[in-house]
């Protein structure tokens, strides 16, 4: 007998304090009762990275493979993956197109590969429109950003491409 896989819901969020500056991700992972939050941030990055890898760190907390619904507030990140973008940069080298690198291909590979060990629907939500968990992500987004002594985000320093 298969059982169903746990149904998880991600809310994320990422923030800048400066575009580039020091940024910061913020998660809110529910299941059942249980909740767990995570956060952390960069001394140098882009809110796009820091809303792309706040979706990656709330999937790599999922110890076995979920039905996640992923919340965000960030339509790069939601349309990226919903409308296909994201896999078409990738079969194309990372390229949007014939003459433009995809951005953050580090992170949207990473991205890609765990969204294929889970079963993950991406809804896009406004920010800041008093929802509370992900007013809740944003604090803690923008707490981790506005820390001393932040990692270095190596994939924005090396402009990473594949």
């Amino acid at each position: 007998m298969t059982s169903s896989p746990k149904q998880v819901i991600l809310y994320t969020d990422g923030a800048c304090l400066g575009n580039p500056g020091p940024g910061g991700y913020g998660v809110v992972l529910l299941y059942g009762e249980h909740r767990k939050e995570l956060s952390g941030g960069y001394r140098l990055t882009t809110n796009n990275r820091m809303e792309i890898l706040a979706a990656i760190r709330g999937l790599e907390a999922l110890k076995l493979p979920c039905s996640v619904t992923l919340y965000s507030d960030s339509q790069y990140l939601v349309n990226a993956i919903t409308k296909g973008w994201a896999k078409r940069w990738r079969a194309n080298g990372w390229k949007r197109n014939s003459r433009e690198k995809a951005l953050n291909a580090d992170l949207w590979e990473w991205l890609l590969n765990l969204c294929s060990l889970h079963q993950v629907t991406f809804v896009w939500v406004r920010g800041h429109a008093d929802i509370k968990e992900n007013e809740r992500c944003d604090v803690l987004a923008n707490e981790a950003a506005g820390q001393a002594d932040l990692e270095e985000d190596l994939g924005y320093l090396q402009k990473a491409s594949f």
